[in-house]
């Protein structure tokens, strides 16, 4: 194996967005710094197994689904 290849593996802070702080190994960053999440599994709907809404903005949504409705969409 070539060495120096690979980045350094090390253990890292993960702060949910609940506050809850989880260690974890990463290539990110340095050993011991936190990265804070936006978004994290224990809130996400494609996680969590719940559903979204499809949000219709100018009604983009509706021209999209008018021009191909005819394939099947």
């Amino acid at each position: 194996m070539k060495k120096n290849l690979h980045p350094e593996y090390h253990l890292i802070d993960v702060k949910l967005t609940d506050g809850t702080v989880v260690q974890m190994k990463s290539t990110w960053g340095k050993e011991g710094d936190q990265l804070s999440l936006d978004i994290d599994p224990s809130v996400h709907p494609a996680w969590t197994g719940g559903s979204t809404k499809l949000m219709d903005s100018g009604g983009r949504v509706s021209k999209f689904k008018k021009k191909y409705e005819g394939l099947g969409f």
